[in-house]
């Protein structure tokens, strides 16, 4: 019988090299006076097509070690291995945490896993080759994913990243704000356009309304409900509420509870993903994925990015007050993978209890934003460079650009290569304006080079950043795998929703601000 996931019995702050982190962040030792020799090749590791160089962070030896002390004593190890093994570690909902599974090969998965994702795949590549049509017998040229949260934001970040010029036009629907949806369907042709509506318990407010709404824009526009099972397909949990709203079996595909949804792009969640980049593409995608996995399991803490990418988290947020933490992709395509790791660390962990329910003391996750390239050099870096906030920074950067324009991909990365060095090195300026010109540096960044941006090396970086947040969860003794907090506005929303809808206020127990924003509200309607 598999055990469950232990938290150490004192709290982190309590651990002896917590205390002694805490005794090394007092000397308050700038980069610039950390040693240099040698520095850049210690601090970097190779994994693949991933190089993650974290040489520009404020550490020596001696905080290293101490880290690495800290990984041990919080059982990193024993973490690592209810992870991989199916211990019910998400524990406040008694589940597993198994999405890892899903990109393991035939061979070392359940077979339930393995028949659903060849049975995907298979639909997939069908639709996109032309061989599955819609009801008039002519081929998709269109496909609308509705989804919001996990169920969108990484499928939705790979389709953008890794598209190609003439595949299917692959639309996302996530927002309930009704322009979102007009958007969404704007100069689509029903008989030609594919609806996949990923929810996991297909009653999350948003999918449910845009696929409503979708189904009367493709019912109002073709007169033929027979046609809706040749143009809807599912992917969920609650294969029975697919069932009620149209959808036939053999187009609804499983997700399974064990799969949250911020993990869920691997699963049959992927299916826009096949559809935008093939079937082959996706499998490189897995086995990208599958090779972090690999390291993550085998290599010694030293080693093992992740759990390097965590202790750099720890030091930085808990001992040097980075409440903050931005993410610069240095390539247009990557334009969606700061929103994406947004949800991924801060809906992880983004908690202020313990697993066994008591404070846990601690600041935990950091605000994670940021931007993209360039754009934001003329937008939010003066405040990184000469503001007064203390922050961390993740440049991601593609070496090998994917055109043939030498002159812009070169600029491209000068910039990115100049942009962590100032933020490290900064500079003191002299004369009448110079309090006024210096850039006080000392920030602490990791840049993360892809060889070329494919769908091995991307699995490979999402997978990445996977564990690194399940460490911080470990050290922090926080469940990264529930979400109980954003429960609340969705309860407090449907009374408010009954209110505006049918202007009935009997019985309803507001607050005098809410009060008086629906009186606002229905007077200017």
């Amino acid at each position: 019988m598999k055990r469950s996931m232990t938290t150490p019995s004192r709290p982190p702050q309590e651990l002896a090299a917590w205390q002694s982190l805490a005794r090394l962040a007092e000397r308050r030792t700038s980069a610039s006076a950390m040693p240099s020799g040698g520095r850049a090749t210690a601090r970097s590791r190779r994994l693949g097509p991933l190089l993650v160089d974290y040489s520009r962070q404020l550490i020596d030896d001696e905080v290293v070690d101490a880290l690495m002390d800290l990984a041990v004593e919080s059982e990193l190890a024993g973490a690592i291995d209810d992870l991989f093994s199916g211990v019910p570690i998400n524990n406040t909902d008694n589940r597993p945490v198994l999405h890892t599974l899903l990109r393991a090969p035939d061979e070392a998965c359940p077979d339930e896993v393995a028949e659903e994702r060849e049975r995907f795949l298979a639909v997939a590549e069908a639709l996109r080759v032309g061989e599955r049509r819609g009801y008039t017998g002519k081929p998709y040229d269109a496909v609308v994913v509705i989804g919001i949260g996990g169920s969108q934001l990484g499928p939705e970040l790979v389709v953008d990243a890794l598209k190609t010029p003439h595949g299917l036009n692959v639309r996302f629907l996530a927002n309930v704000d009704g322009a979102a949806a007009t958007g969404a369907l704007a100069g689509l042709d029903p008989a030609t356009t594919l609806v996949i509506v990923v929810s996991k318990s297909f009653t999350t407010l948003e999918p449910r309304v845009n696929a409503e709404t979708t189904r009367s824009w493709f019912l109002e526009r073709t007169c033929e409900p027979g046609a809706l099972a040749e143009h809807f397909l599912a992917v969920t949990a609650n294969q029975d509420a697919a069932a009620e709203f149209g959808i036939p079996p053999e187009n609804r595909f499983s997700v399974w509870d064990w799969v949250g949804g911020r993990f869920s792009l691997w699963s049959a969640a992927g299916l826009p993903i096949t559809l935008a980049i093939g079937r082959d593409g996706f499998d490189e995608l897995l086995a990208g994925a599958r090779m972090v996995d690999d390291h993550f399991r085998e290599m010694p803490f030293a080693d093992n990015i992740p759990v390097i990418l965590a202790l750099l988290a720890v030091w930085n947020t808990n001992f040097h007050g980075m409440a903050s933490h931005a993410i610069l992709p240095y390539d247009r395509r990557l334009r969606l993978l700061t929103s994406y790791l947004q949800q991924l660390e801060t809906e992880s962990n983004g908690k202020s209890v313990r697993r066994d329910g008591t404070t846990v003391g601690t600041h935990t996750a950091p605000v994670v934003w940021g931007g993209e390239e360039t754009n934001g050099q003329h937008a939010f870096h003066q405040l990184l460079h000469q503001g007064t906030r203390a922050f961390s920074a993740d440049f991601i950067a593609v070496a090998r650009a994917g055109h043939d324009l030498k002159v812009h991909h070169d600029w491209l990365l000068a910039n990115c290569l100049a942009q962590s060095k100032a933020m490290k090195e900064g500079r003191r300026a002299e004369g009448p304006l110079g309090s006024h010109r210096s850039v006080p540096g000392n920030h602490p960044t990791t840049t993360l080079m892809l060889d070329e941006l494919s769908p091995r090396s991307l699995g490979a970086l999402l997978a990445l950043y996977e564990h690194k947040v399940f460490c911080l969860g470990a050290i922090w003794q926080i469940n990264a795998f529930d979400q109980w907090g954003v429960e609340l506005g969705k309860e407090l929303a449907g009374p408010i929703y009954d209110e505006l809808a049918g202007g009935d206020d009997r019985g309803a127990q507001h607050d005098a601000s809410t009060a008086a924003l629906l009186t606002q509200l229905k007077r200017a309607r």
